[in-house]
């Protein structure tokens, strides 16, 4: 919602006081969700042609506005509809250091660093959040995220945070992130890209590498939790 808000204040030159997203209500009509790295892109995207037709509106009118305001809709069914000859990928590199027990196969973050080129950052803060989120759960995909099908109930049997381990506070070093100032212009209105699934995979990989320079082990599943490591560093 608030970047949604930055979008529309930036094309209607106002304060983005002024803007009022709703949102996550049932009286709205059916949206996509916020996943796949397509959230602010897509809704960004239909919220910027409805600012700039609104915005051509206002500048065309001569008399006073109507008591109760002027209605915009647009959608980009369109523009998503039509195949882009260019891909509108994100980029990233991931760096991470790590420590490994030689005795009990533990595996220890010591720190990361993430570099991106994601079009341009809408928000920096919850841009550099949302990273850095990623690149923790790309923490817990390396090294203690694991589930196991019960072949009897077709369910997994880890169904809570008992058993399905997550990195925690003391899981997670120091997590620094960077962005270049990309300009793409064969993109969304807004020169945005997705962010949100680009700071997990890549860490992942990280950390498996950065165990493989420790150990000159290559294990080629994750997590990589000390019983898998183990038997190799006896």
């Amino acid at each position: 919602g608030t970047v949604l808000a930055q979008i529309a204040a930036t094309v209607l030159d106002t304060p983005v006081e002024n803007v009022r997203i709703d949102i996550g209500s049932s009286d709205l009509p059916d949206a996509p969700l916020a996943g796949g790295s397509s959230g602010t892109a897509s809704w960004g995207w239909s919220v910027h042609k409805a600012a700039t037709a609104l915005l051509r509106q206002l500048s065309e009118r001569t008399g006073p506005l109507p008591a109760e305001g002027l209605t915009v809709l647009a959608d980009t069914e369109e523009e998503t509809s039509t195949q882009s000859p260019y891909a509108r990928h994100a980029f990233g590199a991931h760096f991470a250091e790590v420590a490994v027990d030689s005795r009990t196969g533990e595996v220890r973050v010591r720190r990361m660093l993430g570099v991106f080129a994601a079009g341009r950052i809408l928000n920096s803060r919850t841009a550099r959040s949302q990273f850095t989120g990623g690149m923790t759960m790309g923490i817990g995909m390396a090294l203690t995220e694991g589930s196991t099908m019960d072949p009897v109930f077709g369910d997994f049997t880890e169904s809570d945070l008992a058993s399905y381990h997550v990195p925690v506070f003391a899981d997670v070093p120091q997590i620094e992130v960077h962005w270049i100032d990309e300009e793409d212009p064969h993109l969304n209105p807004m020169g945005s890209k997705g962010i949100g699934e680009i700071g997990i995979v890549g860490a992942a990989a990280a950390v498996g590498n950065a165990v493989r320079h420790a150990t000159g082990v290559r294990l080629r599943n994750l997590p990589l939790t000390p019983d898998t490591l183990l038997p190799y560093l006896l």
